[in-house]
């Protein structure tokens, strides 16, 4: 019984950091294959996979230096641990924080609308109201309950993915070896494995409220590395399905539907974009979820109560902006010019810092101290 209840509780130390990071990237990113087919599938197979690789080193890399960083200063929520990271230049991270939130949120209300409307036949708008109102409503019960809704998920997802793959490969086997069989390397891979990594990093903040769990520097370290593999592999499986239809799903708005379409099996066709749109509830919570802890640390200062009713109402207004902008712009345009541009903000303020000044101050064992702030 006592081994028992040691491996679950270095499951919850090691492993479920990695999943809620992983939940919370997921939905625009692997959910759809938008992302995939932008950063990866452009480069072909070959060198796509090897660009997925560089990301997941990126993740493990910066993802252990931040979780220590974080447990040594106390930083549990985006401004405290920037203001430790970058002193009074923190609020950089919080304006493309903020930015990056809008843009994924849009592309999750875009996305959202056009399953649902495919798989209910009624206007996208049900699919954003809906997406609303799960996401308001997780947010307004915290943590606890968001962090067990993204570890149940998770499990579906990988569930999900590999009986995905698995099918992709019964139809299509010899189409995606036959991808690799080219062995080409296409375009800057790299580049786009750090630039992909890199925005992908705005999870960071959506991720710091599990680091009370580490108790000593080899859990953040270690439970930040296995990050960087756990948020990865889904990643993969979406890629090697989308090889299946590759080039084409390099250029659709859904590239994941377009490939079940394929397939033509029905019910798992049903299944995954139920499992997506739940996906997309992860990840727009885990955006807004980051931006509430801030807040509500900010309360905590002037010692007053965040009102839970305000937690859900910061969502709703969040999903209603970014609702408006993917209706202007569509959900291609979003990711090919703001994600790109982002990318490089958040490797200028996050990883070089975090890889230079936080990698000091993990070594060393001593943080700075954190000039006051008055909001």
């Amino acid at each position: 019984m006592l081994k028992a209840n040691r491996w679950v509780q270095g499951l919850g130390i090691y492993l479920v950091p990695g999943l809620v990071f992983q939940s919370v990237i997921v939905g625009g990113g692997y959910g759809t294959g938008r992302e995939i087919a932008e950063f990866f599938l452009v480069h072909g197979a070959v060198s796509g996979l090897a660009g997925m690789l560089v990301s997941c080193v990126v993740w493990g890399l910066v993802l252990a230096v931040a979780f220590e960083f974080a447990r040594l200063t106390k930083s549990y929520n985006y401004k405290s641990f920037f203001q430790a990271l970058l002193g009074r230049f923190w609020w950089l991270f919080e304006v493309i924080y903020l930015l990056i939130a809008l843009l994924v949120l849009a592309v999750l209300g875009s996305a959202a609308g056009e399953i649902i409307s495919q798989l209910l036949g009624v206007p996208p708008l049900y699919g954003v109201l809906a997406l609303m109102a799960f996401v308001g409503i997780l947010t307004f019960y915290g943590s606890r309950i968001i962090e067990r809704f993204f570890v149940c998920w998770s499990a579906l997802l990988y569930l999900t993915y590999i009986v995905l793959l698995g099918s992709t490969f019964t139809e299509f086997g010899d189409e995606i070896a036959g991808h690799f069989a080219n062995g080409e390397w296409v375009g800057s891979w790299g580049i786009d494995g750090v630039r992909y990594a890199a925005y992908n990093l705005n999870a960071l903040a959506a991720v710091l409220f599990v680091v009370p769990r580490f108790k000593r520097p080899r859990q953040a370290l270690g439970a930040g590395a296995i990050a960087g593999v756990v948020a990865i592999i889904p990643g993969i499986l979406v890629f090697l399905t989308l090889l299946a239809g590759y080039p084409d799903t390099q250029v659709a708005a859904v590239p994941v539907v377009d490939v079940l379409a394929a397939l033509n099996i029905v019910w798992l066709l049903v299944i995954f974009q139920v499992m997506l749109f739940g996906t997309f509830i992860e990840t727009g919570t885990g955006v807004i979820h980051a931006v509430n802890e801030r807040i509500a640390n900010t309360f905590r200062m002037q010692q007053r109560v965040f009102p839970a009713s305000y937690r859900a109402g910061i969502a709703l207004g969040f999903v209603f902006i970014a609702a408006f902008l993917a209706n202007k712009i569509g959900i291609i345009g979003l990711i090919s010019s703001g994600y790109g541009l982002l990318s490089y903000a958040y490797i200028a303020v996050v990883i070089v810092p975090l890889l230079t000044v936080g990698v000091a101050i993990v070594v060393k064992q001593q943080p700075r101290p954190v000039l006051p702030s008055d909001d």
